[in-house]
């Protein structure tokens, strides 16, 4: 398998590379709610120009130290005039800020295009159409307009996984698979849209007016994090000299999916006006080498894990005896960043990195 992968990567990366793509900012005269929520997001800001985090790691990878080739355009950059370029190896073509098709991230019309995703043994594939200013929709009752085609005919865009181009999984040269959401199908029948973009209210255009429309503000681990609250669920149940906090992950994938990012629970006890503050409980997926962190491009094994999986519930126990009136706040968030990789990234002083992002809290009174 080894043998042919790069051949048919070769000949399925081409179908999509080097096209050219209407910019995202073209969308905003007849698209201004969508536009707004769009330009707030990390696929606009997926570059390395906008990415800081992202720009870290890749001023770290060895391909951007050897300039050997920017291999995370395909997913960073997609829409890049020379994204073909970007990717082919020792050919001395590098990220261009000056270059407006690749700062613009993940545009609007390269993931409208998208026509189906070639399931691969590195990263999956997202076969473009080739057919410019043709977008597929979801919106089956739509206005004829006068700008470009809509295609509401296809299966794979209306079954909401269109995500999973990108979103899958991606392997190393060691066959570790370093990030992944999907890597055993799991998603596959699945609508990744029903969380992460819900219908809200608000028109679609201002050319075809709809009470609702579909989310693009993406909520995720960087903004919106209110929205996906609802998919987890904290609970307390005590007992004589101890006490329960039970994380349900109603989701299909792991509540921590990225190798940097640590999530983390918080237990605060009121008393009589006064606060203690518990141990705090981390949970996080580690990948390394001979038992010990590395760097994903280095990593061959995973060395711990303690990520909160797909549809679990996680039981975190706390040796502390609860009293009547007693009031407990529960908290979950997360960091981006495993705070032990900050200084080898040089993020030490990066706001985003360190920052303690919040998900979701509960509040609980004790009555016995």
């Amino acid at each position: 398998m080894k043998i042919i992968f790069p051949l048919l990567f070769i000949l399925t990366y081409f179908l999509s590379a080097n096209q050219t793509f209407e910019p995202s900012e073209t969308c905003k005269s007849c698209h201004p709610t969508i536009y707004k929520e769009f330009k707030s997001t990390q696929h606009a800001k997926a570059s390395i120009f906008e990415d800081e985090i992202h720009a870290a790691v890749w001023k770290k990878h060895p391909k951007n130290t050897k300039l050997e080739s920017y291999a995370c355009a395909k997913c960073h950059t997609p829409a890049a005039s020379n994204l073909d370029a970007l990717v082919t190896k020792h050919n001395g073509v590098v990220p261009d800020a000056n270059n407006s098709t690749q700062t613009e991230g993940i545009s609007c019309a390269y993931c409208h295009r998208i026509e189906s995703i070639k399931h691969d043994w590195m990263m999956n594939i997202n076969v473009v159409s080739k057919e410019e200013k043709s977008y597929f929709g979801s919106l089956k009752e739509h206005i004829d307009s006068p700008f470009h085609k809509i295609k509401t005919d296809s299966a794979h865009f209306n079954g909401g996984n269109v995500c999973i181009g990108c979103h899958s999984h991606k392997k190393n040269k060691y066959d570790m698979n370093v990030c992944s959401t999907n890597v055993k199908h799991e998603l596959d029948g699945t609508n990744c849209v029903s969380c992460h973009m819900p219908k809200v209210k608000g028109s679609v255009s201002n050319l075809n007016e709809t009470k609702e429309h579909t989310f693009h503000g993406f909520p995720g681990t960087h903004s919106h994090q209110d929205m996906l609250g609802k998919y987890v669920g904290i609970e307390l149940k005590e007992s004589t000299a101890k006490f329960d906090v039970i994380i349900h992950n109603k989701s299909s994938h792991a509540l921590s999916l990225h190798p940097m990012r640590v999530m983390q629970l918080r237990v605060i006890v009121t008393r009589e006006g006064k606060t203690i503050a518990l141990e705090n409980k981390n949970f996080a997926k580690v990948i390394g080498a001979n038992g010990k962190p590395t760097p994903p491009w280095l990593a061959k094994e995973v060395v711990q894990d303690t990520a909160i999986k797909g549809h679990e519930k996680r039981v975190v126990t706390y040796d502390y005896a609860l009293q009547k009136s007693d009031r407990v706040e529960v908290t979950i968030g997360y960091y981006l960043v495993n705070k032990k990789m900050l200084k080898g990234l040089d993020l030490e002083n990066s706001e985003v990195a360190t920052k303690f992002h919040l998900f979701k809290t509960e509040n609980f009174e004790i009555k016995k």
